[in-house]
Order: C-alpha cells, then sequence, then structure tokens
C-alpha cells in the first residue's frame, strides 16, 4: 500500500510546493546585480511579460516531469526524471526572482497550466520509457528554441533577465542530449506539430495573464 501511494503523495507535494511554495535554487542565480534605471518602463514591462512566459514553462516543467516520473516502469528512469525537475526547480526559482524585481506577478493560470501538463506527462508517461524519453527530447529541444527567441526580444539592457535565460537554455540542451542517450525515441511529425501549437497558445496567453 505504501508503495502504491509514494507516487501519488510525490506528485501532490511537487504540485503544492510549485504552486504555492516560494521556490528554492540549488545553484546561485546567473543574473548579475543590475541597478534600477537601466530599463525605460516599457521595456521592464516587456521583459517581465517574457519572464512570465519562462516561469510557466518552468511550472510546466516540474508537472511534466513529475508525471512522468510517477508512471515511469524502469526505477533508473524514475529516479532520472526526479533528479531533472530538481533542476528545473532553480530554473522556477530564478525566473520567480526575476518577476519580482521587474515588479510583474506570475501568470494568473499556472494552476490551469500545471493540471495540463501533468495530464500530457501522465499520457507520455504511459506510452512507454522510450516516447517518454522523446517526449522529454523534443519538449527541451523545443523550449531551447523558444529560450533563444527571447534572447532576441529581451531589452540588451536587462543584462539580469539574459543572463538567466542563457543558463536555462544550456541545461534545457543537456537535458534533451541526456534523454537522447537514454534511449528516447523519435516523436512522430504530427506529435511534434502539437506540442508546437499547445506551446504556442501558453506563451501568448502567459505573455498576457
Amino acid at each position: 500500500m505504501t508503495s502504491t501511494l509514494d507516487p501519488v503523495l510525490t506528485a501532490a507535494d511537487a504540485a503544492l510546493r510549485t504552486l504555492f511554495a516560494r521556490p528554492h535554487a540549488t545553484r546561485a542565480t546567473p543574473a548579475p546585480i543590475q541597478a534600477p534605471g537601466e530599463m525605460t518602463d516599457s521595456e521592464r514591462r516587456e521583459a517581465g511579460a517574457l519572464m512570465r512566459v519562462n516561469h510557466v514553462g518552468e511550472v510546466c516543467a516540474q508537472a511534466l516531469y513529475t508525471a512522468q516520473a510517477a508512471v515511469a516502469r524502469d526505477p533508473v528512469l524514475r529516479a532520472r526524471l526526479l533528479e531533472a525537475s530538481h533542476e528545473e526547480t532553480d530554473h522556477l526559482a530564478w525566473t520567480r526572482q526575476r518577476l519580482d524585481e521587474l515588479g510583474a506577478r506570475p501568470s494568473v493560470l499556472n494552476p490551469l497550466w500545471y493540471a495540463g501538463a501533468f495530464g500530457l506527462g501522465l499520457v507520455a508517461g504511459r506510452l512507454g520509457d522510450p516516447l517518454s524519453l522523446g517526449f522529454v527530447a523534443e519538449t527541451e529541444r523545443q523550449v531551447e528554441a523558444h529560450l533563444e527567441s527571447h534572447l532576441g526580444r529581451l531589452p540588451a539592457a536587462d543584462s539580469a533577465s539574459r543572463a538567466v535565460v542563457e543558463q536555462m537554455k544550456i541545461d534545457e540542451a543537456r537535458h534533451a542530449a541526456q534523454a537522447i542517450d537514454a534511449g528516447a525515441a523519435e516523436l512522430p511529425a504530427p506529435a511534434k506539430a502539437l506540442m508546437r501549437l499547445a506551446s504556442r497558445v501558453m506563451t501568448t496567453v502567459a505573455h498576457r495573464i
């Protein structure tokens, strides 16, 4: 009974911590100390909106990894997914810190984003470990491309946000490579397109609310 309940309790704890607790990073933020007043008001608003989108992405990452770990058949894979989730907590903390510093707020729809991502993670995990890893690899590749686009949109003066996004991009590329090395299956093109569409909807909405 205890072993059956463990994944459920872990998932519930992860959801509560992600949505309602202040995240704590295990690594120092890569953002340099930035004096106030280096950005215009419009630049600060745009930076805040972009970092809100990135924060939502990290909320979703927590949900995806937790759900996939809960149904992973291989104990080694389960441990790897949970380890990746812990590293993504750094990103969650860094983006939340930047939101606070920019005077922006997290998305009010974070519980909805979390629930949707958790459901996707469960479906991916139920398809078997190779496809679950393939979902991780493709997700991380798309996130890496998304972060690269943000580097082109963040104000040049916002060195703090840019440093955070740069480090996140490095970490996501490593997660994708690790998933491929662990035996990820290539997802079919329609699945990749559907993932891009879902991401586009999420980023468009989160940019505003």
